[in-house]
């Protein structure tokens, strides 16, 4: 008893005198930072877990959201980061498997967020292939991005999910996903290239939220591990000489490992019950909780919360990633496209009636004139309907009190006046080349003809044939017909 009295004094001297822990904490200046808190590693790129709503509620976000999106007038080139995200996210979702598979070959414990993430791995890999094959280079600079993002060239659809995806922690549902984008759409119409976008950016967004409630697990990983070796050190110390633990605690507290609550818990549960020798850096470690008012029973019941959030992340991250690859989403872009409802209220009732390859052509004529002119889509899809409601009234042709005569018909130049598209280059070609296609089929044959005989000449004169002339049949041309014009040539 002697012995083990004198063997606690040395260890409450030596623990006084080495880090003052709760005796004089102040006095040490390399301590004394401690007092207002534990530095931690910085926190990067938190889970994408806001404040779950209903779906009033998000119908209500919805509109907010949509009221405070400004789009970027601008034509300047911005890079494109959502694919070298997705890259990023790639590598850092295989690091996070190696890492959590090596640990379950030591025989180490894992949560159960990180069973969810391996058994599910090969679906993850699944869809990073999708998205990769869906997301071809410069894709996103084609959406509108968004003029008071975070981020310069942030798509605005890529924001809406999101928005969408904190807001219900990864869970995903058809009917939600449906009456968020209504409500936005009653302040803002979406563009349809944003509506064909939304499967893949959904598949972006829920794989960027994996990949950070992830990295929160394998952090927690490696917090668990470099307490668990302090420990081991302690025990092998004061299985040798309880006296030099409090020595080892001094070591850790210079190191000063970052006291996140995954490190907290696995140095508590592990010191607890040790014997005498570990009851002192029990009671620092005590000391340390109540100056940020908290306690160890606090910390194990924030760490169960943790990891029982991250599981629902996780899983709740692959159920939607599941769900995209169930999803109809042509029948979803239809229901959903203002352009589409605007083109069903055809005076001529043919429209609706069409197969989805012609109604997806019609929608993309519209998209291709509002690209054209200042007019939003659902704008130029109104002003064809209003043209053909006009030849209805006038008693005009049948087929012109039709929208496809103005879309993809005869009676696309009048539409494409009345919305005032710019004019340019191609614009130009592409007219000149649909008014003259006899002409210009038939001065290419001619031109290639010409200068297929120009070379034929000059081989020959290289060969010493002197003067040659080709015969006449060779610059003769017969009828060229080309759609219902018909150009005559002849040599002479």
């Amino acid at each position: 008893m002697a012995r083990i009295r004198a063997s606690t004094h040395a260890i409450v001297t030596s623990l006084r005198e080495t880090i003052g822990l709760a005796f004089g904490l102040e006095r040490m200046p390399h301590v004394r930072g401690l007092r207002a808190g534990p530095r931690r590693e910085p926190a990067n790129d938190p889970p994408l877990q806001a404040e779950l709503y209903s779906v009033s509620q998000l119908e209500q976000h919805a509109r907010a959201l949509a009221t405070g999106h400004e789009i970027r007038r601008s034509a300047a080139r911005t890079p494109d980061r959502l694919l070298s995200r997705l890259t990023a996210n790639e590598l850092a979702l295989r690091e996070a498997h190696k890492l959590v598979t090596d640990a379950v070959r030591q025989g180490t414990r894992i949560t159960p967020a990180a069973e969810w993430f391996i058994d599910n791995y090969h679906l993850i890999e699944e869809q990073v292939r999708i998205a990769r094959r869906h997301l071809p280079r410069g894709y996103s600079r084609e959406l509108p991005q968004l003029e008071n993002a975070l981020l310069q060239g942030t798509p605005r659809i890529y924001d809406i999910t999101l928005e969408l995806i904190s807001h219900s922690h990864g869970r995903l549902d058809i009917e939600g996903l449906r009456a968020f984008v209504t409500a936005y759409q009653a302040v803002q119409a979406l563009r349809l290239g944003e509506l064909w976008a939304l499967p893949i950016m959904l598949r972006l967004a829920l794989l960027e939220n994996l990949r950070r409630v992830v990295a929160a697990v394998t952090a927690g990983r490696h917090d668990r591990e470099r307490a668990s070796r302090w420990v081991e050190k302690m025990l092998q110390v004061a299985a040798e000489d309880p006296a030099q633990v409090v020595l080892v605690l001094a070591d850790m507290v210079r190191e000063d490992p970052p006291l996140t609550l995954a490190f907290v818990a696995e140095l508590a549960s592990r010191l607890q019950g040790q014997g005498a020798a570990l009851m002192f850096p029990m009671s620092w470690l005590e000391h340390r909780m109540a100056e940020r008012g908290q306690s160890i029973d606090g910390v194990f019941q924030l760490v169960s919360q943790d990891q029982a959030a991250n599981q629902v992340a996780i899983s709740n991250s692959i159920g939607s990633l599941r769900l995209l690859g169930a999803t109809d989403w042509r029948a979803f872009v239809e229901a959903s496209s203002a352009v589409e409802q605007t083109l069903r209220t055809d005076p001529g009732g043919v429209y609706p009636t069409m197969d989805f390859a012609t109604r997806d052509r019609y929608r993309l004529a519209a998209e291709a004139i509002s690209k054209q002119s200042s007019l939003s889509e659902v704008s130029v899809a109104r002003a064809a309907l209003d043209l053909a409601k006009h030849a209805e009234s006038v008693g005009g042709a049948l087929r012109m009190t039709h929208l496809g005569y103005y879309l993809v018909g005869d009676g696309r130049e009048l539409l494409e006046r009345t919305v005032r598209v710019r004019w340019s280059a191609r614009r130009l070609s592409s007219q000149l080349g649909r008014r003259f296609r006899a002409l210009g089929y038939g001065g290419a044959v001619l031109s290639l003809t010409l200068i297929g005989s120009a070379l034929l000449a000059w081989q020959a004169s290289a060969a010493g044939l002197g003067r040659w002339s080709l015969p006449r049949s060779y610059l003769r041309f017969a009828c060229v017909r080309a759609n219902w014009r018909s150009v005559w040539c002849t040599g002479r």
